[in-house]
């Protein structure tokens, strides 16, 4: 399994991370960022706000890649624009994907859960 290294940047001090200053910050001004480094990969968790002041959390996927043909360091970004509108649908369907993975890949168990975990979370569903 890998090591997951978290980090919190406050907007108002001046970024120390490399990638942050490779990223794009035109859209919305900046609030909070947290920073996941989990292998090859860096996830940032950005809270941004609209003009109106209304909050917004962007996740973006930055991986480094090496380009062959010019022999320098890339960086391949995807990024998700998630409104406050979405965050409870949207961190329910995460949880329940995860959890799926959790119980159904013997290799894969983020959160330790046992084969019986996921049948007493049926029953309760089923009581309910």
């Amino acid at each position: 399994m890998e090591d997951f290294e978290f980090e919190h940047v406050e907007k108002n001090e001046p970024a120390e991370d490399s990638l942050k200053s490779e990223r794009t910050t035109n859209r919305g001004s900046d609030i909070y960022s947290n920073v996941v480094r989990a292998g090859k990969r860096t996830y940032f968790f950005d809270v941004k706000s609209t003009q109106r002041g209304e909050y917004y959390l962007t996740i973006t996927e930055s991986k480094k890649r090496f380009n062959r043909d010019t022999g320098h360091a890339i960086f391949e970004k995807h990024i998700i624009f998630l409104y406050k509108e979405d965050f409870k649908k949207f961190t329910e369907g995460l949880n329940e994907t995860v959890r799926y993975i959790d119980v159904n890949n013997a290799e894969f168990k983020p959160f330790g859960h046992q084969d019986e975990t996921l049948a007493e979370e049926k029953q309760d569903e089923q009581v309910v």
